[in-house]
Parts: C-alpha cells; sequence; structure tokens
C-alpha cells in the first residue's frame, strides 16, 4: 500500500515502461489481499447475526443487491483517483462479504463437513487465480478480445440464476455455477493482462474488476462443492 502514491492512484495516462506498469500491479495486488480482511468481517457478522438478504424474497434482494452494487461502482469510480476510493472499494468488499455470509452460514450449517468445503473453495479459487494469472503475466497472447463475449456470458449467466428463483432447476443451477466458474476465470487473464499491456492505470479500478473475478469464482466453487461433495446433516 506504500506505493499507492508513488504513481498516483493511477491516472488515466499512458504507462511507457515495465517497471511502472509491474509497481501498478504489485500495487493491485497489495490492495487486492487487503480487501480480502473487510470480506472475511463482513461474513464473519454475517454469519453471527444471520444476515441474509436474500432469505426472504430472492427476486427482491437480488434488485436490492444490484442498486446498492451499483451504487458503490459509481462511487468508486467517481473517487478513483484519491484516498476515498480506496475506503470505498473496501465498504464493497464488506457488504460483499456480507452478501456471502448467507452461502458461508447454510453450508456450516447443512453439511457436516462445512468447513472443510470452505476450505476447498478458497484453495481452489487460489489455485485458479495463480494459474490465471502466471499466463496472463508470460503468454504473449491477447486476450483483450475476449472481454465483450465473457460479459455476454455474465449477463446470461444473470438471467439464467434469475429464471432458476422460480424454476428450481438442479441441472440448470449446476450449469450456471460451472459456467460462472470459467467465465470468471477466463476474467482473471483479461484483467490481468489489461493491467500488465497498460490498459488499465489505475489500482483501485484494477482491483474491483479482479475482486469480482475472485468473489465469484469462490462463492460458485463453494456452492458447487456444497451439491457435489456435501455431508449433509
Amino acid at each position: 500500500m506504500s506505493d499507492l502514491n508513488s504513481y498516483g492512484f493511477g491516472q488515466t495516462r499512458s504507462i511507457s515502461t515495465p517497471q511502472i506498469r509491474n509497481r501498478v500491479l504489485r500495487n493491485t495486488y497489495a490492495l487486492l489481499s487487503l480487501s480480502m480482511v473487510p470480506t472475511v468481517i463482513g461474513a464473519w457478522l454475517g454469519v453471527a447475526f444471520g444476515l441474509n438478504l436474500m432469505a426472504g424474497n430472492p427476486f427482491l434482494g437480488f434488485i436490492v443487491f444490484m442498486a446498492v452494487a451499483f451504487g458503490f461502482f459509481w462511487a468508486i469510480q467517481k473517487n478513483k483517483d484519491s484516498g476515498l476510493g480506496v475506503l470505498l472499494l473496501l465498504g464493497f468488499t464488506f457488504f460483499m462479504g456480507i452478501m456471502m455470509s448467507g452461502l458461508i452460514g447454510y453450508t456450516l450449517n447443512s453439511y457436516r463437513n462445512g468447513a472443510t468445503l470452505i476450505m476447498l473453495a478458497f484453495g481452489g479459487t487460489a489455485a485458479i487465480f495463480a494459474v490465471m494469472a502466471t499466463i496472463a503475466s508470460v503468454s504473449k497472447s491477447d486476450f483483450s478480445g475476449m472481454g465483450k463475449w465473457l460479459m455476454v456470458g455474465v449477463l446470461l449467466l444473470i438471467v439464467a440464476s434469475l429464471a432458476n428463483i422460480w424454476l428450481q432447476l438442479p441441472a440448470l443451477m449446476l450449469t450456471v455455477m460451472v459456467l460462472a466458474i470459467a467465465i470468471f476465470s477466463a476474467f482473471i487473464l483479461v484483467d490481468v493482462q489489461r493491467i500488465i499491456n497498460g490498459g488499465e492505470t489505475n489500482y483501485i479500478m484494477a482491483t474491483l474488476a479482479i475482486y469480482l473475478d475472485v468473489y465469484n469464482i469462490f462463492t460458485n466453487l463453494l456452492a458447487l462443492f456444497g451439491v457435489l461433495g456435501g455431508d449433509r446433516e
């Protein structure tokens, strides 16, 4: 975090040297690591107090979640060149931790091996991130063209998830989980390479993008492990 001010918070300017690009990437990884702290705190508080926005009316909960999330996105974007942007990002990750708490609580309360499933999902997410980030760093291929197709995939996942609130089809649910893991894993390639190539010079926005990738991989891995390997109480 000490380097956050050494090149500003990442103004929109061209980056001409590998050293500065590497600094942007290091600062992004540092802020990403820091963002996990409020996520864990939010998840712990959510489990402790039984906070679950989706429990009563999943559709209404989804609408409220999207409204709050996009409010954070707008505020972070507006303040991306200041310290307030970092605080807003950490506030967003705390909110996302609370949103995750329903899944965490369900896993712990419904499966005897719930804690093991959480650790497996954490380890799997870390492994996926390490592999994808390494590929993005060393590969000579240009992954930027994947971005628009992956975004279409995300929109389709949202539609399918909303439809399954009413349809309750296990096969569709599993399909959405697997595709979400694949899509957000590919997004790591795109987002990390964009930093390396100088396409993203703002640490805060870069961290936000990669955080969302990691968050979605973890939650879908955890849900998938619960379905496939959960030992019910």
